[in-house]
């Protein structure tokens, strides 16, 4: 989860209305055989370059991820929480919940219903950092 951290916070500024996330495909022994973090003006994102890097070899991988993946996406493209399913990976672990009205446990309900949902919350207080300005439109504020 570090280096997932690591790469969006060298993103933070540079990714419109969308946040910097950071996410970290690691083989079962251990290899990281995707990472990405979101892109400039906030597409691709994080999940969608790792997997595309990763290719086949994602499956039965585990994810690292420093904002809930997606649920929804305003654009109508796949969300990255099934994009994450489709390609097999086995478990997905989130630092921070997104409080965007397309993620927003969203993310987390597909990735649990599917079985892969690993723990939130990993290293949550450094990642939260990258979001305390962070205010989605459309999200409650509080």
């Amino acid at each position: 989860m570090r280096r997932a951290i690591a790469l969006a916070r060298a993103r933070v500024g540079l990714t419109g209305e969308n946040p910097a996330v950071g996410c970290v495909i690691v083989s079962g022994d251990g290899v990281v055989i995707g990472e990405g973090a979101t892109a400039q003006g906030g597409r691709p994102h994080a999940e969608e370059i790792a997997l595309d890097l990763a290719g086949a070899a994602a499956r039965g991988a585990t994810a690292y991820v420093t904002l809930e993946p997606c649920g929804a996406r305003s654009s109508g493209a796949v969300a990255c929480a099934d994009r994450l399913v489709a390609a097999g990976v086995a478990r997905v672990h989130v630092a921070c919940r997104d409080p965007s009205p397309f993620a927003d446990g969203r993310g987390l309900a597909r990735l649990a219903e599917a079985g892969r949902l690993g723990e939130v919350g990993l290293l949550a207080d450094e990642a939260a950092l990258l979001y305390a300005d962070y205010r989605p439109p459309g999200a409650a504020s509080g």
